[in-house]
């Protein structure tokens, strides 16, 4: 385990002090309770948060798993992009908000399980499985975002993830974007 929290960063060019473990979930001593876990993460969050550029994307994570819609769109440059590398990008703040607000309505649930983040040059990376109940099927799949972060929004928002797998885990059976 502490070969991948620590090794695997620095092999893929990430500085081990700017890498978070892996969830409280894969890292948790067995017996632990979930709040000596979160207590923990609180530590290592805390530690990731020296980084101004991290501590945004960890505002956007935290926004997610609270289901703070509007706030993800917020959270955005007014020319922000988020781009699921297989579609055709959003851009613009509004645009933004109305596509994840317009997703969020069938989220019952989300987790955004964060694997590894830290900073390569100017950019976040962040490797994490989101994990969620969508119009009451649950499901999850693994991403990959890069993120480019100004002052305390993020400009630049892309994702890359399985979209077969994604609709899949869904529960749909035709994706929603029709530019797919």
């Amino acid at each position: 385990m502490k070969f991948r929290k620590i090794f695997l960063p620095v092999l893929m060019g990430l500085s081990p002090l700017a890498v978070s473990p892996a969830s409280a979930a894969d890292t948790a001593p067995e017996g632990a309770t979930s709040e000596d876990s979160h207590h923990e993460m609180n530590k290592d969050q805390a530690a990731m948060q020296q980084d101004p550029k991290i501590a945004v994307v960890e505002e956007m994570i935290t926004a997610w798993n609270e289901k703070q819609w509007s706030k993800v769109g917020d959270l955005f440059t007014e020319d922000g992009v988020l781009h699921s590398m297989m579609l055709d990008p959003i851009v613009g703040r509004e645009p933004i908000r109305e596509r994840i607000i317009g997703l969020g309505e069938g989220i019952e649930e989300i987790t955004l399980h964060i694997h590894n983040i830290g900073r390569i040059g100017d950019v976040v990376v962040i490797e994490r499985t989101d994990e969620f109940i969508y119009k009451g099927h649950k499901g999850k799949v693994p991403v990959v975002g890069i993120l480019e972060v100004e002052g305390d929004k993020v400009s630049v928002w892309r994702e890359y993830y399985d979209r077969a797998e994604l609709i899949e885990a869904l529960g749909l059976t035709a994706d929603f974007d029709p530019s797919a």
